[in-house]
């Protein structure tokens, strides 16, 4: 089996590592947005109770 030379080493981690940084930043702007909509959705259902 051939060997793979220094420089497809080095795309490859690029790659390995600009897919981890794309991920991470997909999930923590998906999760503050998700956020946002709760925290405007309980504001609005929060009730009074009279006892």
């Amino acid at each position: 089996m051939p060997q793979m030379a220094p420089i497809s080493w080095l795309t490859l981690y690029f790659i390995f590592i600009l897919t981890l940084f794309l991920f991470l930043a997909q999930n923590y702007f998906t999760k503050i947005d998700s956020l946002e909509k709760n925290s405007k959705s309980i504001y609005k259902s929060k009730l009074n109770w009279k006892w």
